[in-house]
């Protein structure tokens, strides 16, 4: 049964990737299993980040495709209290391929008068927009007289900002960045294909 062996090792691809970002892979995973209710993983990518401010703050993406919907989870270190010092907060969603309005890459190319087809970006950003969530970048509005004074409000732009994945081939590899272009190219796939993905 090949079609079930290829299930099983994508599976067990995402487990291996999880596993290696070594961020209580064992709650990713758990709450992935639930998310994913049994439906074969096509493609995923998994993205650590950590961030430095008052504290060292982890934060874990994780994309898994399956053939009808975008599972996505979120880990994060949660302040804890003096009960529980140590806490960390896991958000899945499951949001169907048909709902999914955008997926938008943003390629970052050093040297473009360089690059030869095939060339990889030195960075990818990958954002992925269905609607439950959007960013207002705001700004003072301007008016064409540079004598005005007077208060024209404010303007704006709205950005779908569902989930956006950075990778840096600097930081992560050259291996995230191709990690992260196939998943891009796996769920434009199927976003255009009715909804529905396939192997």
């Amino acid at each position: 049964m090949p079609h079930a062996t290829a299930r099983d090792n994508l599976r067990a691809d995402l487990s291996a990737h999880v596993r290696r970002a070594g961020y209580y892979p064992d709650l990713v995973e758990d709450v992935l299993d639930v998310a994913l209710a049994d439906e074969d993983v096509l493609a995923h990518l998994v993205q650590a980040e950590t961030t430095f401010d008052d504290a060292v703050r982890r934060h874990l993406t994780v994309l898994a495709l399956t053939p009808t919907r975008l599972v996505t989870a979120h880990v994060d270190d949660h302040e804890g209290d003096a009960a529980h010092p140590s806490s960390a907060a896991a958000t899945t969603e499951a949001v169907p391929l048909s709902e999914i309005r955008s997926v938008a890459l943003t390629h970052v190319v050093d040297e473009p008068a360089e690059h030869r087809p095939g060339d990889s970006a030195s960075e990818l950003t990958l954002a992925i927009g269905w609607g439950a969530v959007s960013r207002i970048d705001l700004e003072p509005a301007q008016c064409p007289d540079p004598a005005c004074e007077a208060d024209h409000g404010l303007t704006g732009q709205l950005t779908p900002d569902d989930v956006v994945v950075r990778v840096s081939g600097a930081a992560e590899g050259r291996d995230a960045l191709r990690r992260a272009m196939a998943f891009a190219r796996s769920l434009s796939a199927a976003t255009g294909a009715g909804g529905r993905a396939t192997r």
